[in-house]
């Protein structure tokens, strides 16, 4: 591979005026054709993201403030965004110069230079029952009007997700505010995301510092694991912990904040769970992935953050943290158990007296129940309640109680109707669902584009929560938009909602395989468009073939509309279909890979290496063939009686791609 190298001089002239303005940052574009390029326009720096394209890597060195050389540092990857690498904020102490080294394909590269000056910090702590002091934003100087959007929030948190900074561990205390205001100005002037990623950050020092705004007692989406940010917190140790284990004072502020923040969401910190996917490079959307309670940033994506120290010891991080304060409620639910039987369950870390309380909206008791023992579990019977807005409570004696709110006794509701797919042909099967705030007898009634009922559907008694039925035209209904009409009934109360379907025999059989979609047309005229989609937006429009009767197969190569090859990434096919009665869209997801595994040898000798995605690997040692399959990105090791002289190793993952890497003494 071929390496380049580019200088990038930055003069030490800070104004006084960036103390006072708090932390400010330069983006520069490195030119990649001159062998050398320098630029003076820049103010000192001491802290440094890297942004770069292309499946190359990056490495960079700085020069202290007029002094000597850092050694080389490679940046890291952590996530990726619209083709760009973006690598975390580095702490570098106050430096006037910076070399890149590129390795491998890499063909735009962008610095980000931060000044965070530190400031004196001021005294006001959150103090929080069972939680570390936790130093505010208004303390650490965040700044509020680069903040892009209000903040978004998750249902609860259900698991820790943790990071390390990375950079240099060579920090003070005082410093410490300074590296974090710097992390959020890089954050959402560099990065573009609406506030700093975290939710959390600790110090070497234990220090705790609130991260994204919108409550640390609550559960905030945050932006610091592509895929996997609903539902998780993060929280990032201020540091490179690669090779360095934790601090004693920074594992004890990272075990308390963790035992705080997951007893706040009942969640037990030795359980784990599957957890599915929103997306991301490593892990398409709705992809069960197996997670710890708390977990590493490298179990989500393709990252080596916490760094492999910081990741070693989160199995004995849990154990203590579940060890931390006094008795848990863990996993509290609720959930109809028969009419108007409303049955609450919960796990207790040790056994306990419980009791279960529900109260009605003007907090008059209504039921209780009690036990003893590790599992609570017990069944209010509500049918004869009034209809009102309840609350529920699990209290143990010493422990957090677990709240919420009860759907038993609350309006009757048809909520979150659709249909999957919204179009269909006569012959295929579309999936209705929709999901009731109470038990109720459901009628459903297919209702024609004219306004009359075509046929029931379904009469059925239904209990609380999501339902869903199966909606099959029959040949010969009429192509159209129909009505799937739900009515609920409870008592005296019926509450009706409706899904659209639209039915067209204009195209069947429609069968996606890889970049081409199969179907078949039954009538002429239409207007038919292809369309390939990242996100909201039309990257490509591919030319169709002549239309006819008939077999059709749509195919994208995988170029973009400007004739370039398209990133690899998740991308939608899209295919719009209308004639003089409807119009309607098919979609399909298509995921292009041309990136072949990375292989880091770890020892020739000993014949250990790292892949960087799952993959099939062969070891070729003379005549013989020694087979593996990798799950995942992980390290692997082949033990042979004898250490072979020479020998080749060829890893190939799902789509084909190919690297080999040889050895021979």
């Amino acid at each position: 591979m071929k390496s380049f190298l580019a200088v990038l001089v930055v003069t030490l002239a800070a104004p006084a005026a960036a103390v006072a303005q708090g932390p400010t940052l330069i983006a520069r574009e490195t030119p990649l054709r001159a062998a050398r390029t320098t630029a003076s326009a820049l103010p000192r720096f001491n802290m440094v993201g890297v942004h770069w394209r292309g499946s190359g890597s990056v490495a960079y060195r700085i020069r202290a403030n007029g002094g000597s050389w850092s050694a080389w540092r490679m940046a890291d990857a952590d996530d990726v965004q619209n083709g760009w690498h973006l690598g975390n904020l580095d702490w570098v102490g106050t430096a006037d110069a910076i070399r890149f080294r590129t390795q491998g394909r890499v063909t735009r590269l962008r610095g980000y230079y931060v000044w965070s000056p530190p400031e004196r910090q001021l005294a006001r702590r959150l103090l929080i029952a069972g939680a570390p002091p936790i130093i505010p934003r208004l303390s650490w100087g965040a700044n509020e009007s680069i903040r892009r959007a209000p903040p978004a929030y998750a249902d609860a948190v259900h698991f820790a997700i943790v990071h390390h900074t990375a950079g240099s561990n060579n920090y003070t205390a005082a410093e410490s505010a300074a590296i974090v205001r710097g992390i959020q100005i890089y954050h959402v002037e560099g990065n573009g995301w609406d506030d700093i990623g975290y939710n959390l950050l600790v110090d070497k020092y234990g220090q705790v510092f609130e991260g994204r705004y919108g409550g640390v007692d609550r559960p905030v989406i945050g932006a610091h694991a592509e895929g996997f940010n609903t539902g998780s917190v993060g929280v990032s140790v201020i540091g490179d912990y690669n090779s360095v284990r934790l601090p004693a004072a920074a594992k004890a502020a990272l075990e308390r904040v963790l035992a705080w923040r997951l007893d706040v969401a009942h969640v037990d910190p030795l359980s784990s769970f599957q957890w599915l996917s929103g997306g991301n490079p490593r892990f398409p959307k709705n992809v069960p992935v197996f997670l710890r309670a708390i977990a590493g940033h490298r179990d989500t994506g393709y990252t080596d953050c916490p760094g492999n120290a910081l990741y070693a010891q989160l199995p004995q991080i849990a154990k203590d943290v579940a060890g931390l304060g006094g008795p848990k409620i863990y996993t509290p639910a609720v959930a109809p158990k028969g009419e108007g039987q409303i049955r609450f369950t919960a796990r207790l870390s040790a056994a306990r007296p419980w009791t279960v309380t529900v109260v009605n909206s003007v907090g008059v008791q209504v039921a209780q129940g009690t036990g003893t023992g590790t599992a609570v579990d017990w069944t209010w019977d509500g049918s004869l309640a009034p209809p009102d807005r309840y609350s529920w409570t699990i209290s143990v004696p010493n422990a957090r109680s677990a709240t919420g709110a009860l759907g038993a006794g609350t309006a009757l509701a048809v909520q979150k109707t659709a249909a999957s797919p919204a179009a269909v042909a006569p012959g295929d099967t579309t999936v209705v669902s929709y999901t009731l705030t109470a038990a109720a007898s459901v009628t459903i009634n297919l209702v024609s584009p004219a306004g009359a009922v075509v046929s029931t559907l379904l009469t059925a008694q239904k209990p609380r929560g999501s339902q869903t039925f199966a909606f099959t035209p029959q040949p010969g209904l009429p192509n159209g938009v129909y009505a799937i009409a739900i009515s609920a009934t409870a008592g005296s109360t019926t509450a009706t909602a409706v899904a659209q379907v639209t039915v067209d025999d204009i195209l069947s059989g429609l069968v996606t395989t890889g970049p081409s979609m199969s179907f078949t047309l039954t009538r002429l005229p239409i207007t038919l468009t292809f369309e390939v989609r990242r996100g909201a937006r039309v990257v490509a429009a591919p030319a169709l073939p002549p239309l006819v009767v008939g077999p059709q197969n749509v195919t994208w190569d995988g170029r973009l509309a400007d004739g370039s090859r398209a990133p690899d990434g998740t991308y939608t096919l899209a295919l719009t279909i209308a004639d003089d009665a409807v119009t309607f869209t098919r979609t399909a997801p298509v995921t292009l890979d041309t990136t072949a595994p990375k292989i880091t040898v770890l020892s020739f000798r000993d014949l250990r290496f790292r892949l960087s995605e799952p993959a099939r690997l062969t070891l070729v040692v003379g005549t013989k063939r020694y087979t593996r399959v990798l799950t995942k990105a992980t390290t692997t090791q082949f033990w042979l009686k004898t250490k072979p002289s020479a020998y080749s190793l060829t890893a190939t993952d799902a789509a084909g791609n190919t690297a080999t890497v040889r050895y021979r003494r």
